[in-house]
């Protein structure tokens, strides 16, 4: 069964599963594989809970099924399941003549995507990608969802390894793109900020390769800048560029971000948000300038800003019963905990406290770069630093270290904290968003 045969038959059903637990009647099962599962081990199940099709790459479970097969279900064998996968969003997503924004970063590119989204939605009919399913199988659900009544795709692009933004770039095949910066993470994957830059900028490799292709580009950043294809349209965004098609500053961050921007020399505009930190300023600009680009009005647009508030511990400041929390407990790396750092340290508030945990994926850099985030928290006045990971316990300070998450809950409870600003922030494996609920 080829692309356009596996599509034809998604046509008559469009419900596409890769979990054996959740089949729809007259799904299609698609058996991908991991680290730790095989779907194809659970295809015969999924038809027998509802899926019409398996979709599956193992001869065996094949031959095992057509000798003794379930009557009205079918499996196809294919050298690929999860190429089949990509294969068959891609050939969705060519059905709609519509403008599809891809995104990408190393930071701040779920929040930009919620901005880009927010805003377009003053105009659009949006879809765009659900939480951070941003990998090489969340892009192909994303694009899935495509249906006939939506304008405008955002689709958001995350990666871990070279090439993982040229393989989500063939599948979604953005007609417009933007890269929200470029900084050391997933370095165990990348080998180093060279490589970062080179992987992010295979967005820009797809755009360039795409006639009448759009980047948006911050052109305060010189490694974004340094990339950018010369045949493609550049709309650029900034602090500094008087000429920038859109310019942007910080009025305040007390603790919430208040912005104002400009268009082409016109008026100002200014924005009171939601978010927390500086450097969401930039990721605010990315959104003004997407929506400016593709005809929102600009009252729309600071509406839109001014009405998003974050979720999914990311940016967000949380008022509980007996402290103030800002959480930041998704993701975790060099140049942003630096940022979060050094947003924290110029809040005008007190007492403060930074619980902090591991930086992962950092390879044989982690060491140095968690000395590196010590040595910037000694030059900071906090009350209070908790450290919490084995990657911080290495690293000899005199800030009380926890060897997990599970430790810090058992100080709370001894120790409770009372009236205090927290910084949250951690790889997701650390498991720090468990913290809110104690503080």
């Amino acid at each position: 069964m080829n692309t356009q045969e596996l599509y034809a038959f998604y046509k008559q059903h469009p419900v596409v599963t890769t979990d054996s637990r959740d089949c729809p009647e007259g799904s299609i099962f698609i058996a991908l594989k991991g680290e730790s599962f095989d779907g194809n081990k659970f295809a015969v199940q999924a038809l027998e809970r509802g899926s019409a099709l398996a979709v599956v790459d193992d001869e065996q479970v094949y031959n095992d099924f057509t000798a003794a097969p379930l009557n009205g279900k079918s499996m196809v064998l294919v050298p690929d399941a999860l190429q089949a996968f990509k294969d068959l969003a891609r050939e969705h997503r060519r059905q709609f003549a519509i403008p599809v924004v891809g995104i990408t970063g190393t930071n701040g590119k779920t929040t930009t995507k919620e901005l880009v989204r927010t805003v377009l939605a003053q105009k659009f009919n949006v879809m765009a990608t659900g939480g951070n399913f941003n990998n090489d199988v969340g892009v192909p659900k994303t694009l899935l969802r495509l249906r006939p009544e939506h304008e405008i795709a955002v689709v958001e692009m995350g990666a871990s390894h070279p090439g993982d933004i040229k393989t989500l770039a063939e599948t979604a095949e953005p007609t417009c793109g933007l890269i929200t910066n470029v900084g050391k993470a997933h370095l165990l994957g990348f080998g180093s900020l060279e490589g970062v830059i080179k992987t992010k900028g295979e967005l820009y490799d797809n755009l360039a390769n795409r006639t009448g292709s759009v980047i948006f580009v911050n052109a305060d950043n010189e490694h974004l800048m340094g990339i950018l294809p010369k045949n493609v349209k550049a709309v650029k965004y900034s602090q500094h560029l008087q000429d920038a098609a859109v310019l942007g500053e910080i009025v305040a961050c007390d603790p919430f971000l208040r912005l104002r921007w400009t268009s082409g020399g016109g008026e100002w505009h200014e924005v009171a948000t939601h978010l927390i930190g500086s450097y969401n300023l930039d990721n605010v600009l990315a959104a003004v300038t997407v929506g400016l680009h593709f005809g929102v009005a600009p009252s729309a647009i600071n509406e839109a800003i001014a009405g998003y508030v974050p979720s999914n511990n990311r940016s967000q400041l949380t008022e509980t019963g007996s402290n103030h929390l800002i959480v930041d407990a998704y993701n975790a790396n060099p140049t942003s905990m630096a940022a979060a750092i050094d947003n924290f340290s110029l809040m005008q508030v007190s007492p403060k406290m930074a619980i902090l945990g591991d930086m992962r994926e950092l390879g044989e850099s982690s060491y140095q770069e968690h000395v590196t985030v010590v040595e910037k928290l000694n030059r900071c006045s906090f009350d209070e630093v908790w450290l919490v990971g084995s990657e911080f316990a290495a690293v000899d300070c005199h800030f009380r270290k926890f060897a997990d998450v599970e430790a810090v809950k058992a100080a709370l409870a001894a120790q409770p904290v009372n009236d205090c600003y927290i910084l949250i922030k951690g790889s997701n494996g650390i498991r720090l968003f468990q913290l809110p609920e104690l503080l």
